[in-house]
């Protein structure tokens, strides 16, 4: 008798002890998300101020001094913002990834601020992540790996990088998830669209802020799981395997779960490495295998990574160029590309009549839209006007004036803005297109780039070196498809 009073004495105690920790937990997290909504509330009055400031100083100024008390204001927006989001992390610090890399009509002091986000967070204690590892696959890092680095390599919107080997000997990145940032992302996505509608004040005077957090909603809860992550990459690296110019690291999935994901260590420059310590020549490789990756994955493999930004690349010595982080990746359903294409050839042609009937058939505009067909190609080539020439080169001013024009639903193209409808499943692509054309921009990106995008829609004959390298790969990767690789 004495021994069940025991028993049940000791179940009540554990089950009003996890009850306890529950609602630990649960006000713990409900601090958080207060503390963390305050946090942007602050910033957003901050801001509101200076705001109101510069505006009535700006009031009495000529051109040129209102100029600049508007860039004055972006700059400290954008060192205020960068502090504030790299100690949040989740949707608001990949918020401002976004910003820092899409957004540039920014001043450069403004650009530099918000870069900070793309790779410098604050990282989470040695202690939190290694608990995390723990709780994942069963042991501590220190008894997992021969060597493990309690100092994350790298920190970004929801985990970090640590370095470490494996009892082989391989050495592997090991991406490990911040804990409770999944339950933190709800709130914090309400928050972006309040952030964004502050940053657009000088910058994007009309960006579509509702959008942009629905596509951050779809993006951030598909990367929370890194199991989706790591067969995207394995699927990746196996397309590309002995690539001449392409690579992507290797899965571990042994040691890979849900919130840890490890891979293949890699060596290499950031994009801002590359940028101060290549030459002209190298700068321009470089662009050329950020296109055909792009493009590679888009028509030949109908499925590609959904976030080119400069944080997602490694730069080699060798030319080569390692493509990481595959979180967000798109794969083509049954029909969605084949809706695409038809649209491509009458626009690139130069022929509105047509380019506007087929944006009819398939759904972009409506039957009745009333529009120009000219002043809709003008619109809808913007993304697209590298292929009109026999060379183009991107720049900054390029981009800059084109995605501003693009949005701006008050400019002369509002009527355009208005009535496309642009299909969900194109989103992404529409934002691989911009952020592959800023980055070129940046690396002064000149080429023949029709001729190499109909090297991957038509199979075309290569017109440069490293389009002859791929095709002598593809030949040698299809005698090994037949040995049940995949291509």
């Amino acid at each position: 008798m004495r021994r069940r009073s025991l028993v049940a004495a000791t179940s009540a105690s554990a089950a009003a002890a996890y009850t306890a920790s529950k609602v630990l937990l649960r006000d713990e997290g409900r601090r958080d998300r207060l503390t963390r909504t305050a946090r942007i509330w602050r910033l957003t009055a901050r801001r509101a101020l200076h705001l109101a400031a510069t505006k009535v100083r700006g009031v009495a100024a000529d051109e040129e001094r209102r100029k600049h008390l508007e860039d004055q204001f972006i700059i400290k927006s954008a060192e205020d913002v960068a502090r504030e989001l790299g100690n949040m992390k989740g949707v608001i610090m990949k918020a401002g990834q976004m910003l820092s890399f899409i957004i540039e009509s920014m001043p450069p002091e403004a650009r530099a601020a918000l870069a900070t986000l793309q790779a410098d967070v604050p990282p989470m204690s040695p202690k939190t992540a290694a608990g995390v590892v723990r709780a994942e696959l069963g042991e501590e890092p220190e008894e997992l790996f021969l060597e493990w680095s309690e100092t994350p390599v790298a920190a970004a919107s929801i985990g970090q990088v640590h370095r470490a080997v494996t009892r082989d000997g391989r050495i592997v990145a090991v991406k490990v998830q911040y804990p409770g940032i999944d339950t933190a992302i709800g709130s914090d996505l309400a928050n972006a669209e309040l952030l964004y509608a502050m940053l657009s004040s000088f910058t994007l005077k009309n960006l579509d802020t509702k959008s942009l957090v629905e596509e951050l909603r779809a993006r951030m809860f598909d990367e929370l799981d890194y199991r989706l992550e790591a067969s995207c990459q394995a699927e990746f690296a196996e397309r590309y395997r002995e690539h001449p110019f392409v690579h992507v690291p290797d899965v571990l999935p042994e040691y890979s779960t849900r919130r840890v994901l490890t891979s293949e260590w890699v060596d290499g420059m950031n994009f801002q490495q590359f940028i101060e310590r290549s030459d002209e020549a190298k700068r321009q490789r470089a662009a050329e295998v950020l296109f055909r990756f792009v493009q590679g994955s888009i028509y030949r493999s109908g499925v590609f990574n959904g976030d080119p930004h400069p944080g997602n690349y490694r730069f080699h010595e060798s030319g080569r160029i390692t493509f990481l982080d595959f979180g967000l990746v798109k794969r083509w359903a049954e029909g969605e590309l084949e809706r695409l294409v038809p649209l491509i050839d009458p626009l690139l042609d130069r022929d509105p009549d047509e380019m506007v009937k087929r944006m009819v058939s398939v759904g972009f505009l409506s039957e009745n839209h009333g529009l120009e067909a000219q002043h809709v190609w003008e619109y809808v080539i913007m993304p697209y006007r590298a292929y009109l020439d026999p060379v183009f080169e991107f720049t900054p001013e390029y981009t800059q004036k084109s995605i501003a024009k693009m949005i701006d639903i008050t400019g002369p193209y509002s009527d355009v803005i208005e009535k496309l409808m642009m299909p969900t499943s194109f989103v992404i692509l529409d934002r691989v297109v911009w952020s592959l054309s800023a980055l070129l921009g940046k690396l002064g990106a000149r080429n023949r780039w029709r001729e190499i995008l109909d090297e991957y829609r038509f199979g075309a004959a290569p017109v440069t070196e490293l389009g002859r390298a791929e095709a002598t790969w593809l030949v040698e990767r299809s005698k090994q498809v037949g040995n049940g690789r995949i291509l």
